[in-house]
């Protein structure tokens, strides 16, 4: 899948929309842990349980996500948000950090398999329907936002 660029909060506008989670998160380890949790959980209570494809997935990619904004986006003394969207066709998980310059790569080279890192948003373009990069449009930074399309259960 390729990243695209789209408005910020897509989501919040749309009429489908049935639930969604914003929270301000330090911009530490911590923080980031406690996001990865606090995905998994809502998603559980919004009626993805915690073994479902759809919990998992969207609780991988945050954690690339919000392991991204704590390691690259922080700025000290700066948040990041984390922006959880769930209407009956889609997952959307927004991550954004204060960080301007600092933009991830659209183009995803594979990595050499000694490195150690550097391969959460292949990750994330592997497991997204659809990801990419929106400009924070009130203050400097940048939001790196994934979706994925979920199966409704059947009736």
């Amino acid at each position: 899948m390729n990243p695209a660029t789209t408005p910020p909060g897509r989501l919040v506008h749309d009429p489908a929309t049935t639930h969604e989670f914003t929270m301000r998160l330090t911009s530490t380890p911590r923080g980031a842990r406690l996001a990865r949790r606090l995905v998994s959980h809502r998603l559980h209570e919004w009626g993805h349980p915690y073994d479902s494809t759809a919990n998992e997935t969207i609780t991988l990619i945050a954690a690339e996500l919000v392991a991204n904004a704590v390691r690259h986006g922080h700025v000290p003394g700066r948040d990041f948000r984390l922006r959880l969207a769930a209407s009956p066709a889609a997952l959307r998980i927004d991550v954004t950090d204060t960080r301007t310059e600092k933009l991830p790569s659209r183009v995803l080279a594979p990595m050499p398999v000694e490195e150690e890192s550097g391969r959460g948003l292949i990750l994330v373009d592997t497991l997204a329907t659809n990801w990419g990069i929106s400009p924070r449009t009130a203050a400097p930074g940048k939001t790196v936002w994934a979706s994925v399309d979920v199966v409704p259960f059947p009736s």
